[in-house]
This record gives structure tokens, C-alpha cells and sequence, in this order.
């Protein structure tokens, strides 16, 4: 076996296949090749192939044309701009033309074949079906009709057959060709040779298999109608699998093609291509940001509900990070760019959800290794049906009515659909909320997990100090408390002075101006704002202060220096609860006790009880205290006795594989580097898309928004794409499992079982569109 982790990868388009016995052949031959492994999604008509350095793209495509296919080698990138030159005149006027004109040209094709076969077959199944309508030598008029459908209307499949035949393989084209064929010949023996073409010949029409003088018997109506039926399932087909590989073609094409780049200082209108990493380029507001940046002036709010399905924009300003694609809603933006091509995170999203839906899983591959031998067992029944038939009634026209009912009710076309356009629709649908699906066996695991492992920081928490509670004294008021040791904690870059200053600004708005400012290490700052001597800090920084100060005090000014008793119990109570106290105090005295924390995210809570909800019982991971871990954890309703806390980062995997060796089937929800192994050892990992890059990779689920509720909605989408999937497979193989003894027992007309056989895979297509509109 060849180590995959040396072997190249191709993604191939493959043309021609019909079927899912198709893709059965085709990957079953790449497959055969020494060095080579191939998956072949009939959906997506696409190979996804990885093979050994000795093997070449070349001997992949004609190992497919010698099957009888077609493949297409992948479009070179294209090559890198050359910025130090300036391009011609117009050299970028004309769009390339569009990569995807040939199956909207294919589909066209398809619909105007369908047209005109309707439109003739139509009058031959009326003519055929209800004798009132039937006048002298209408069986003529009926060839005259029927012969187009057959002969031009049916070509596809003929020629497919014809194709196949020469490769020595059968498929679904095989069946149609062969019985539409059957039906066809049968009737020109007996309007030429029998007593079918006389003039006064009346015609009858059956539900089951008809019997009696097969000289006289015709079936135009079931050749023209079996055609118009089966063109009419496949347009629909063809149709539906283009609206589930919608939301992957809208994803491709949200980014921006063209950006405003600063070259030499001067704003230059260039295609996106052009960007290269390090490049500044402005965005105008209600344009797009063309790629992953830096922003580096400018303040304003983004939509990113394309991308993560977010509807609230996000206010951004010098120093944070944006995404390409994502729409500048206000001001001016100058961004620099971090990524290009195909490391965006949008690209890195389309390529997720395009592995995704190429993929298969276990299920499907049953049905393909199924589909792959059903062809020719169906021609051995067909045969059976004639011969034994024939033999025991002895009736050839009952006998051959079978027989071809039987070719046309179990081709296996819904079987090969499935899987892969329930696939389709909801890794689309996810991408569209922010949820990216990284495979097919993915689905599995959703089902099988019991238990949810949540990171505390950055996922249920925010991952940054914010101000929690604001005590004042007695005697003083929030606002005043808040603007003067606000102030004074503006001028420092402490984590919990950002904290207080950001919590401030929000409550009491601007804040004055600090003299004397002076950052005692450990302990905390004092200044002087608006004439007050302020500390804010440790108490210890207080008593200090007081100390320094205490020759310069009048004598009734050391009264009340102790700290009252209702802010000792504030502190007391903070730090009780995981979270960090700083005393505030001016001229001698203390005047409050402000707590900041790690502050739980809005909507956690409300995902745990969505987790709930779904069977799950959630479980908190924290490398902080236990009296942290137990605070946020009672915050968000998270049982006690399910909270680790202490956890060191490489302890992670082992609390884990601890929970799954106690019989249960974990997922992690995690954010971080340190999540990473914890994220790869469970049994379903979701990485929040906000992290790192090494916990996206580890995660089976990407959430991209950092959204905790979005957890249980990408559950939640899983688990109905599986339950689509099953459904559409019960539907296949119960609908070929029951039809084809009816056919047999000659309980089906040829063109009623045409009409089924269309049917089932429209059926399961539309299924699978119901995904689309998962909330």
C-alpha cells in the first residue's frame, strides 16, 4: 500500500457517466492502477484521485477514456503578476469566460431534447392508451411520431450503451437502450410482418403486462413514453443537482474581483490577482475587502453574514484582522494584505465543503459496490423473465411485456444519488451558517455522541478581561467611581486596567484627563484626575499610599482609612469567584471595590441548553481554579460534578480519552493550539473558527463564527443531512427491492415503470433539497 501522506492529488472532471454503476467502473478501474487511489463522486462528477510520484496526470485520464469516459486535466494557476510592469490598455476588460458554461450549455441541450420528445410522445401514449381517439391506420401516424423519440430523443442513452457495450460493461443506459429498443422492434415486426398495421386496428392499454396475439400487440407507446419519462428524470436531475451545488458555486464567487491597491501612494484600480501579501489597498465603504488583512487606518463596521451567517456587523479599526469577501458597511478602510489566493479563508471555507461533498460515506459506498454488479443481474432477471415466462404460459407478448418492464423499473440511478446530493445540499446549507462539514464520515459521528467537552476560553467564555462588578462605598456614587479610576487605568496597558477603562468608557463616556501618572509593578497605579489623588490597585497599594501620605494629612483626615466592611465582603466575594478585585480610593479613602473577569459569552448558557436538548451532556475544561470553573459553569448551567478544572494543556487529550474510556462518545468544542490534540482524540471535534489555524485542521466541524450556539446547529444539521441520506437510501433500494418482483410478475406496463423509475430519482433529489431550508 502506497503512504499517503507522499502522493500527489488531482481532482478530475469526469464526462460521460449516467449512473452510479458508471462511477462504480470508473473509480473501480483508477483503482486498479498500481500507486493510485481514487474516489469517484457521481454528483459532483468529479474523481478525487491521489497517486505515487511515478504516475502521471495523463496516465490517469486515458486509464478513464479506455473505460469509456472522458476526464479533464485540472487548469494550470495561472502566473504570478508581474507588478513591476503596468498593463496594457484593456488588458482586463474582458472577463474570462466562465468555467461554468458548459453544463448550463449541457442543460440546455437536455431541455430541448426533452421538449421536442414530449411534444411527439405525447399524442402516441393518448392515441395508444384510449381507444375512442384511435381512427383508421392511427398506429402509422404513431410510428411516424415515435421513430424521433426513439431514434433521436434516446440517442444519450444509445450511444452511452453503445459506448459501455464496446468496453464490455453494462449500465443504466444499457437497460433504457435495450428496452426502449425491444419495444420499438417489436412494433415494426408486427406493423410489417403481423397484422398490427391493418387498417381498423384497435389498441388497448393495460396497467400489468398484456397478453394475447403478439402479432397485433404494438408498444410505441411505451418506447416514446419510457424516452420522454426517463429524459424528463434526468433533466430534473441534472436541474436539482445544480441547485444543490448552488451554495458551494455562491461561495466561490462572493469575493471581490477587483481592488483599489496603493502603488508608489497612488490608488490603482487592478484585478484581485494582482494583491500580493504585504499590499495595502483601500476599501470604500459598501465595497468588499478584497483579502484576509490587517487594517491599518480607518474605522468601521463589516458584514460578515455571507461568511459566518452573522447578521450584526462588526465594528473594526486599526489593528484588527478582516476577511476577504466580508462588506465595508461605513467608513474608509486602509487594509494590508495577509493572505492571497488560495490561503483566504474563504477559499480555505469553498475547499473544506468542496472535500466534503466529494467525499462518501459508508453507506454510499455499499450502494456503489451494489450498483456496480445490479446491471448485469438485472439482465440475467430480464432474460429469466422471457424465458420462463414464455415457457410456462407460453403467451410471448404477456412474456415480452415482462421482460421489458423489468429492463427499465430497476435502473439504479436513485441509489448512486443518495448520498452525494444529500451531501451537496447540506454542506452547502452549512457553509451558507458558518458551518463547515469536513467529510461524509463526519455525519456518523454526530449521531454517536453523548457528551460535549467545552474549552472554557474563547469558547464559552470571551477570552478577554471585562469589567463584572462595580461596588461603590456608601458615600460615593458608580458614576464618579467609575470616571476617575476609569481615567486613571486608560493610561495603563494592563490587561485588567484595559478592562476597567474599556467598561468605563462604555458607561459614563469620555473620560478626563490623568497627571502624574506613576505604574507601581504588582500593585496597581495612582495619579491625580480632576484635582483627586486616585489609586487604584491592591489594598497594599492603598495602606502605601496612605503611609506616604500621612504627614501631609490633617489629623481628622485618617478617619475612615480602613476599608468598610461592605467592600472587604465585595473583594472577598470576587476573588471567591474566580474573579480579580481592585480597590479604588482618592483623597485617603476608599471609595470601591471594582471586579473584572473572563466574561461568559452571550448566547453560552443558551447553547448548553440547545446541547441539552439534543442528548448531550456538557462537560467544562479549564486550566483556571475551581472557584473560576465552578462560577462559569453554575453561569451557564453546567452541572458540577462535569467541570475539570486545573487542566494543563497537554492534559486535555487524557480527560478526553478518560470520558471515552468510560464508555462514552465524546466531542470536544475547543478554540486554541493547546485544543488541538484534544480536538483530533475525540470522536467528533468542532473548532471554532475564530482560533487558531491548528484547531481548525484538527476539527471535523469548523464553526466560523465563535458562536457557541452555532455547536448545536451544526449538530443539528448533521445529523438531518444523515437522516436525509438513510431516507433516500431506504427509499432506493426499497423502491428497486419492490419493484422489480411486480415487473417480473408482470403486474407493470413497460411505460408505467418508466415513469416509476424517473420518479424515484427525482424523488430523492427533491429530498435532498429540502436541506436547504434548515434554520
Amino acid at each position: 500500500m502506497s503512504d499517503t501522506t507522499s502522493q500527489a492529488q488531482v481532482e478530475l472532471a469526469i464526462g460521460g457517466m449516467t449512473c452510479a454503476s458508471c462511477a462504480a467502473r470508473v473509480e473501480k478501474k483508477l483503482n486498479r492502477m498500481e500507486g493510485v487511489t481514487a474516489t469517484v463522486n457521481y454528483a459532483t462528477e468529479k474523481a478525487k484521485v491521489a497517486y505515487d510520484p511515478g504516475v502521471e496526470i495523463a496516465d490517469l485520464i486515458a486509464t478513464v477514456e479506455r473505460t469509456g469516459y472522458t476526464a479533464r486535466e485540472p487548469e494550470p494557476e495561472p502566473p504570478a503578476p508581474d507588478l513591476t510592469s503596468t498593463p496594457a490598455s484593456g488588458a482586463h476588460d474582458e472577463p474570462p469566460a466562465g468555467p461554468r458554461s458548459g453544463p448550463d450549455q449541457a442543460l440546455a441541450a437536455l431541455r430541448q431534447r426533452l421538449v421536442v420528445s414530449a411534444v411527439l410522445a405525447a399524442p402516441v401514449v393518448a392515441l395508444s392508451m384510449i381507444p375512442v381517439l384511435q381512427f383508421d391506420n392511427w398506429q402509422w401516424l404513431c410510428l411516424t411520431l415515435a421513430a424521433p423519440v426513439v431514434v433521436w430523443g434516446a440517442y444519450p442513452f444509445h450511444r452511452a450503451a453503445w459506448t459501455n457495450l464496446r468496453h464490455g460493461a453494462a449500465t443504466m443506459d444499457t437497460l433504457v437502450s435495450l428496452g426502449t429498443l425491444a419495444a420499438f422492434g417489436w412494433s415494426l415486426w408486427a406493423l410489417f410482418f403481423g397484422h398490427a398495421g391493418m387498417p381498423g386496428m384497435r389498441h388497448g392499454f393495460d396497467l400489468t403486462a398484456r397478453g394475447g396475439d403478439g402479432s397485433s400487440a404494438i408498444y410505441l407507446e411505451a418506447a416514446a413514453g419510457v424516452t420522454a419519462f426517463l429524459l424528463l428524470g434526468r433533466y430534473l436531475e441534472a436541474r436539482s443537482k445544480r441547485k444543490a451545488g448552488a451554495a458551494l458555486r455562491a461561495l466561490m464567487d462572493l469575493g471581490a474581483k477587483e481592488v483599489t491597491a496603493l502603488r508608489d501612494g497612488r490608488e490603482v484600480r487592478e484585478p484581485v490577482d494582482r494583491l500580493a501579501v504585504g499590499d495595502r489597498f483601500v476599501v470604500r465603504p459598501g465595497e468588499k475587502i478584497a483579502t484576509d488583512g490587517t487594517v491599518l487606518q480607518g474605522a468601521s463596521a463589516v458584514d460578515a453574514s455571507m461568511l459566518t451567517g452573522e447578521s450584526v456587523p462588526v465594528d473594526v479599526g486599526p489593528g484588527d484582522a478582516v476577511t476577504g469577501a466580508t462588506v465595508n458597511t461605513a467608513g474608509r478602510l486602509v487594509v494590508e494584505a495577509t493572505r492571497i489566493g488560495s490561503d483566504t479563508r474563504l477559499a480555505r471555507m469553498a475547499q473544506l465543503v468542496e472535500d466534503a461533498q466529494s467525499g462518501k460515506a459508508e453507506a454510499q459506498r455499499l450502494a456503489d459496490r451494489i450498483s456496480a454488479v445490479f446491471v448485469p443481474v438485472v439482465l440475467v432477471i430480464a432474460l429469466a423473465t422471457l424465458v420462463v415466462r414464455l415457457l410456462v404460459t407460453g403467451d410471448a407478448t404477456a412474456s415480452f411485456t415482462a421482460a421489458v418492464a423489468v429492463l427499465i423499473i430497476a435502473c439504479p440511478c436513485a441509489l448512486g444519488l443518495a448520498t452525494p446530493t444529500a451531501l451537496m445540499v447540506g454542506t452547502g446549507r452549512g457553509a451558507q451558517l458558518g458551518i463547515l462539514i469536513k467529510g461524509p464520515e463526519v455525519l456518523e459521528s454526530t449521531r454517536r455522541v453523548d457528551t460535549v467537552v467545552l474549552d472554557k476560553t474563547g469558547t464559552v467564555t470571551t477570552g478577554r478581561m471585562s469589567l463584572y462588578e462595580t461596588v461603590p462605598a456608601a458615600d460615593t456614587d458608580e458614576e464618579t467611581l467609575l470616571r476617575l479610576a476609569g481615567a486613571l487605568e486608560h493610561a495603563s496597558e494592563h490587561p485588567v486596567a484595559r478592562a476597567i477603562a474599556e467598561g468605563a468608557q462604555e458607561r459614563v463616556g469620555e473620560l478626563p484627563a490623568v497627571e502624574r501618572f506613576e505604574n507601581v509593578p504588582g500593585l496597581g497605579v495612582r495619579g491625580a484626575v480632576d484635582g483627586h489623588e486616585v489609586v487604584v490597585g491592591r489594598a497594599r497599594l492603598f495602606t502605601e499610599s496612605l503611609e506616604k501620605a500621612a504627614t501631609d494629612l490633617p489629623a481628622e483626615g485618617h478617619e475612615g482609612t480602613a476599608l468598610p466592611a461592605e467592600l472587604i465582603a465585595a473583594r472577598d466575594r470576587a476573588e471567591a469567584a474566580g474573579r480579580t478585585a481592585v480597590l479604588v480610593a482618592w483623597d485617603g479613602r476608599a471609595r470601591g471595590v471594582l471586579s473584572v473577569a473572563d466574561t461568559v459569552k452571550d448566547g453560552s448558557a443558551e447553547a448548553i441548553t440547545r446541547l441539552r436538548a439534543l442528548g448531550l451532556t456538557p462537560v467544562l475544561l479549564t486550566g483556571d481554579n475551581e472557584a473560576v470553573a465552578a462560577s462559569v459553569a453554575r453561569e451557564v448551567g453546567i452541572a458540577t460534578d462535569q467541570v475539570f478544572a486545573e487542566v494543563m494543556p497537554e492534559e486535555k487529550v487524557a480527560v478526553v480519552r478518560r470520558l471515552q474510556e468510560e464508555g462514552r462518545s465524546v466531542a470536544m468544542v475547543g478554540d486554541g493550539v493547546n485544543d488541538a490534540a484534544a480536538l483530533a482524540q475525540a470522536d467528533l471535534g468542532l473548532a471554532i473558527g475564530t482560533g487558531t489555524d491548528a484547531a481548525i485542521e484538527a476539527g471535523d466541524l469548523t464553526l466560523v463564527r465563535g458562536d457557541l450556539r452555532v455547536a448545536a446547529d451544526a449538530i443539528r444539521l448533521a445529523r438531518r443531512t444523515l437522516g436525509t441520506i438513510k431516507g433516500n437510501l431506504f427509499w432506493a433500494f426499497g423502491y428497486n427491492v419492490a419493484a422489480i418482483p411486480l415487473a417480473v410478475a408482470g403486474l407493470l406496463d413497460p411505460m408505467i415503470a418508466g415513469a416509476a423509475m424517473a420518479f424515484s430519482s427525482v424523488f430523492v433529489v427533491t429530498n435532498s433539497l429540502r436541506l436547504r431550508s434548515f434554520r
